[in-house]
């Protein structure tokens, strides 16, 4: 490897002076150096892309010290070989220089030898007429490799790890995980609320009263929890969501033992601890993820909880069958101490807070996103006063009641109308989940590819929420005229499947608006989306003692439509809170 010899007519004494390299005295080389006209300079620039772009000089090093010598007969005064790698950090003194791309360089071979587990970006210092001033300059950018007992040295621009992974992607999957156990301790009651209600011989008005008693709490923190995070940060407030249900989840055993009472209290405050995941989670994620990588990272996220869901009813009979009910709630209540510790050693509620996260991940982040300060006071009357926020209120209003329609009742349809068992109706449930982990992370990266490839981050969302609508409202209608039960199957999971493409419409869809109060807007609309759940699965039940199936995905297919109209209509992917 070398290095060109790089002289400033007028300020080379004080580079030479500088950093490590020390002037020697009086040294005739140095008044030669100053005395180098512009025409040589000049005569350089002129020919940096010939054959001969410059007199590339070899450094050797002799017994730890080495000369360079140029083709003006300058010579640089010896340098101890403290190191092998040497960095220029002053970059921005030397401020016309041209940077050279690797791919320029290719076929030079002395740039084609570099360190191990780096990236190098190359420079040619590409002097113009005028003066630079390097003083204060020190050799921080060589980088000294050696091989076969040669040592050159060559400099350079810029040096990154590539083989470290990147933090914002730890924070992601920590958020994956937290939903993960989410999920799993939430549904771990409709397996074990069968023993229970032996054991304690509950009926079906009280198993449904416990099975609610979830929402008391879960509705009540929804825009809590968001108020909460965008005012002190995610890291603190999904750190005691998860803590919170945690110990509520291993607590329930006990409550229910000693009274029914303490059994919905127990659940009500589970329902607290989850209610503020999903705020904190989309505070933190719009401050760690630039728009490029947001689809890809929530649908991520979200997938968490459906493979939750998996997990949860397929590990609860088998632990229940072993161990007795009790042990599903304290095997998976105590994962959340080990999550937390995690948590603790590598989350932080926004970049600017971790020490750890390196300058040019960081650049990225910061680059590719909205910078957030701190929320001292929401404007609740601009907020509600922003019809892209009602868009999404009533778009997640419209999108949870057929979802939470199916994956409340499907079961039961499956029983009574596909005349399946409850074993095959149990497995089947299963089905729904899985795709949904699956078509929602391919929904978010084909919303990021379209975003990188040009398209806008408005037309992004109002395609995927699209799909997100339409998908679902067409194969429900196509359940009536389907003749098997596969084919009935394949429908209802084809619906599902589609359905998570609202991973990179309206649930990304906050973080477009705004920003800073991504946890308060998902606060709100998921108010909206819990109470559609509450009221649609309460409504079904009436449909049904007067209808027909039919008539329960007639509703949900006109609901999808009408949120597909405002959606289209009134949201925006740009920023409309600041």
């Amino acid at each position: 490897m070398a290095i060109g010899a790089v002289i400033s007519h007028r300020n080379f004494t004080s580079f030479i002076s500088s950093g490590r390299i020390h002037k020697p005295e009086q040294d005739t080389t140095y008044q030669r150096a100053e005395k180098l006209s512009f025409s040589s300079a000049q005569h350089v620039h002129r020919n940096m892309y010939s054959e001969k772009l410059y007199s590339l000089k070899k450094i050797h090093f002799v017994s730890g010290y080495w000369n360079a010598i140029s083709s003006h007969g300058v010579h640089f005064s010896t340098i101890p070989q403290e190191s092998k790698k040497f960095q220029i950090r002053n970059h921005r003194r030397i401020a016309r220089c041209n940077w050279i791309k690797p791919e320029q360089l290719k076929h030079n071979s002395i740039f084609n030898r570099q360190p191990r587990h780096t990236t190098i970006n190359r420079i040619r210092a590409n002097y113009k007429s005028e003066e630079y001033d390097v003083a204060g300059t020190d050799l921080d950018s060589l980088v000294v490799s050696s091989e076969g007992g040669a040592s050159e040295a060559v400099l350079v621009g810029e040096i990154q790890e590539t083989n470290q992974f990147p933090k914002r992607w730890v924070i992601v999957l920590l958020c994956f995980s937290a939903f993960l156990l989410c999920n799993m301790d939430r549904v771990n009651m409709s397996i074990a609320i069968l023993p229970m209600s032996k054991e304690f011989n509950w009926n079906s008005a009280t198993v449904g009263l416990i099975q609610s008693s979830f929402f008391w709490g879960y509705l009540l923190t929804q825009i809590v929890g968001g108020i909460w995070a965008d005012k002190i940060g995610g890291k603190q407030v999904l750190g005691f969501g998860v803590i919170w249900w945690s110990v509520a989840t291993v607590l329930t055993p006990i409550a229910a033992k000693i009274g029914l009472p303490f059994l919905l209290v127990m659940r009500a405050f589970m329902g607290i601890g989850e209610g503020v995941a999903m705020p904190a989670m989309n505070n933190i994620l719009s401050k760690w993820i630039p728009v490029s990588e947001r689809s890809r990272s929530l649908a991520l996220v979200y997938s968490g909880m459906y493979l939750g869901s998996v997990i949860g009813l397929g590990i609860s009979p088998i632990l229940i069958q072993k161990f007795a009910w009790p042990s599903v709630f304290y095997s998976f209540g105590s994962l959340g101490s080990v999550w937390f510790a995690f948590w603790l050693a590598k989350a932080h509620s926004s970049p600017t807070d971790d020490p750890e996260l390196s300058a040019e991940e960081k650049k990225y982040i910061l680059g590719g996103s909205v910078s957030k300060e701190p929320v001292t006071e929401i404007p609740w009357r601009l907020i509600l006063s922003k019809a892209p926020v009602w868009a999404l209120i009533v778009s997640h209003f419209c999108h949870n009641w057929g979802t939470f329609i199916l994956l409340t009742w499907m079961p039961t349809y499956y029983n009574q109308v596909l005349k399946f068992n409850l074993t095959e109706s149990g497995l089947l449930c299963v089905l729904p989940w899985l795709t949904m982990a699956v078509f929602a992370n391919i929904g978010g990266w084909i919303a990021d590819t379209l975003v990188s490839r040009g398209f806008s981050i408005t037309t992004v969302r109002k395609i995927m929420q699209s799909i997100g609508f339409l998908g679902p409202a067409f194969f429900l209608t196509q359940l009536s005229r389907v003749k098997t039960p596969a084919m009935a199957v394949l429908c209802m999971a084809c619906s599902q499947g589609s359905d998570a493409f609202s991973q990179s419409g309206l649930y990304s869809n906050h973080q477009d608006i705004g920003p800073r109060y991504a946890g308060v807007l998902l606060g709100l609309s998921n108010t909206a989306g819990v109470l559609a759940g509450v009221f649609g699965t309460a409504a079904t039940g009436y449909i049904l003692q007067n209808g027909t199936w039919d008539d329960v995905f007639k509703v949900a297919v006109v609901l999808y439509l009408i949120g597909t109209l405002v959606w289209n209509l009134f949201s925006t992917g740009e920023k409309i809170l600041d």
